[in-house]
C-alpha cells in the first residue's frame, strides 16, 4: 500500500516536472533575441516595445554593433541582426558554416552625419575631399588650419564608431573608397552617445554617426552640410535630402537579418517581422529616421513573404543602391 502510494506520488512529481519543464522550454521558444547595429537599436527597440505590449511575446534587443550581432547571428544564438551595412563575405561563410540561412531586409534609410561642436563657428561646410584628408589611413592632420588654410589654429579631436560597427564600415567606403580604410588614432566608441558626450565636450571635435542621434542633440552639436564633389552645393542631412538622392554619399539603406528557419517555424518570429514591417514607416519617423518609400515597404513585404535567403550585395556596401533593384537581385 505505501509502496503503491509512493510511485504514484513519484509519478505524479515527475509528470509535474516533465510539464514545467515542457512550459519553460516553450516560454523560452517565445523568446525573440535581437543584437547588432547601435544605427538600428532605436528602430528596432521601438517595434519590439509595441510588439511586445500588442501580443504578449518578449522581445530582447541588444546592440553590440553590426560586426557584433552578425557574430551572434551566424552562430545561431539570435534570431534577428540588426545591420547599417550589408552582410560582408566573411559573414556569409560564418553563416553557411553555422548552418544559418538568412532573408535579408531592408526597413529604412540613414544619413550619416558629420557633426562639430556647437560652439564651431568656423566650419560651413565640409568636402568630401577634405573628410578624406582627415580619415584615411596614415593621415596626420591634427589641427584645423591642416584641413583648411582658412580655419583656426586648433585640434581637431576625433571621435567615430568602432571598428565592429556597420556605419565605420559605410563612412570609409564611401569615403575612402574601402570598407575598414581609415586612421586609426581616433577616439572609437560601438556607443553613438559616447561619440555625441565627446564631441560636446570639446570644441575642436568631430565625429561622425547616425542621423537619429544627430537630432536628439541639436542643442550641443551642428552638422556640417556634405559637398559630395568640386563645385556641388553644399547638403545637410534630412529626410527630405535622403529621399531626393542629394545628401551623398552618406545617404544609406539600414537592415534586419532574419534566420529563415525561425521564420518559417516559429510563428512568433514571423509575426514579428511582419509586424516590424508594417509598422516601419510611422516607427522609422518617430525615432528620427527616414522611411521607405511606400512602394519600396510594399516590396520589402513580398520578399518576406516569399521567404527568399540571401542577400543582393556581393559582401560588400554599395553607395545610392536602390531597394527595388537590390531586391531583384535575390533570385
Amino acid at each position: 500500500m505505501k509502496t503503491s502510494l509512493f510511485r504514484n506520488t513519484l509519478m505524479a512529481a515527475l509528470i509535474a516536472q516533465a510539464f514545467t519543464f515542457a512550459h519553460t522550454a516553450a516560454a523560452a521558444d517565445k523568446i525573440i533575441k535581437i543584437d547588432g547595429s547601435s544605427t538600428v537599436y532605436p528602430i528596432t527597440e521601438a517595434v519590439a516595445e509595441e510588439f511586445q505590449r500588442a501580443k504578449g511575446v518578449k522581445v530582447t534587443v541588444g546592440e553590440s554593433g553590426t560586426g557584433g550581432g552578425f557574430k551572434k547571428f551566424c552562430r545561431g544564438e539570435t534570431d534577428i541582426s540588426d545591420a547599417s551595412r550589408p552582410i560582408s563575405q566573411k559573414e556569409m561563410d560564418a553563416c553557411k558554416e553555422g548552418g544559418v540561412q538568412f532573408i535579408e531586409l531592408p526597413i529604412a534609410y540613414d544619413a550619416l552625419t558629420v557633426v562639430v561642436n556647437g560652439k564651431n563657428d568656423w566650419v560651413k561646410q565640409i568636402t568630401v575631399a577634405e573628410l578624406k584628408k582627415i580619415w584615411e589611413p596614415g593621415s596626420k592632420v591634427k589641427n584645423w588650419k591642416e584641413v583648411n588654410a582658412t580655419y583656426p589654429d586648433k585640434p581637431l579631436n576625433l571621435y567615430g564608431p568602432g571598428t565592429a560597427s556597420g556605419t565605420f564600415d559605410y563612412f570609409t567606403e564611401a569615403v575612402n573608397g574601402k570598407a575598414k580604410a581609415s586612421r586609426t588614432d581616433y577616439t572609437p566608441s560601438e556607443d553613438d552617445n559616447v561619440l555625441v558626450q565627446g564631441v560636446s565636450g570639446n570644441t575642436g571635435g568631430l565625429a561622425y554617426f547616425g542621423l537619429a542621434y544627430y537630432l536628439e542633440n541639436t542643442d550641443k552639436l551642428k552638422a556640417v552640410p556634405i559637398v559630395a564633389k568640386e563645385g556641388a552645393k553644399p547638403v545637410l542631412p534630412s529626410e527630405a535630402t535622403v529621399m531626393d538622392g542629394t545628401y551623398q554619399p552618406l545617404s544609406r539603406p539600414l537592415f534586419i537579418y532574419v534566420n529563415a528557419t525561425a521564420a518559417a517555424f516559429r510563428p512568433e518570429v514571423k509575426a514579428f517581422v511582419n509586424y516590424y514591417l508594417e509598422n516601419a514607416p510611422e516607427l522609422v519617423k518617430e525615432v528620427k529616421y527616414v522611411p521607405l518609400p511606400k512602394a519600396d515597404y510594399t516590396a520589402v513585404k513580398e520578399h518576406f513573404k516569399a521567404m527568399k535567403p540571401g542577400t543582393g550585395f556581393n559582401g560588400t556596401s554599395e553607395v545610392g543602391i536602390k531597394i527595388t533593384d537590390l531586391l531583384s537581385r535575390i533570385k
